[in-house]
């Protein structure tokens, strides 16, 4: 009675995992680790996704990994959006608050010394062909070794009509 109790226990939070995990309106995720928990300044990750509906908004996200280690409250990304025929569509530097200014809290959520962040960085953005699209990250701070970012990423979603 007790294995059948914790089995029901732990397929029940699994089909809880899988169902939040499952989003419809997610277009696009991935996530790129580095390697020794280092973000050279020479590596920029950079992310494809499909776009099908152009009368559609999206909302993109950037995503960072870090450990409590981390030296630096905030970090600043530059990203670079190429549309499917090559042209440059966007290029912003963002700054993103990992621990807060005052204290050095961590933000995000997390456990132990890993955090997890995502950041809206285009809000509403359109995309007026179908195809291919890519964003380029760089970290953009004043070292070419920036240790304890384990990891980015790019997160797509179409963007909530009620909004």
């Amino acid at each position: 009675m007790h294995r059948l109790f914790r089995f029901s226990v732990v397929w029940g939070v699994g089909l809880l995992a899988l169902l939040a995990a499952c989003n419809p309106n997610q277009v696009f995720e991935k996530n790129l680790d580095f390697d020794d928990r280092t973000w050279a300044v020479q590596e920029k990750p950079t992310f494809e996704f499909q776009i099908e509906d152009t009368t559609q908004r999206y909302d993109v996200y950037f995503n960072v990994r870090n450990t409590s280690s981390y030296g630096y409250y905030n970090l600043y990304v530059r990203h670079t959006l190429v549309g499917p025929d090559g042209k440059q569509m966007s290029r912003l530097l963002h700054q993103m608050i990992l621990m807060d200014p005052q204290s050095g809290e961590p933000l995000g959520s997390g456990a132990g010394d890993i955090f997890d962040h995502q950041f809206l960085a285009l809000p509403r953005q359109q995309f007026h062909q179908p195809g291919t699209y890519k964003v380029m990250l760089e970290q953009y701070m004043r070292q070419d070794q920036l240790p304890d970012i384990m990891a980015v990423g790019v997160r797509v979603v179409k963007t909530d009509p009620t909004q």
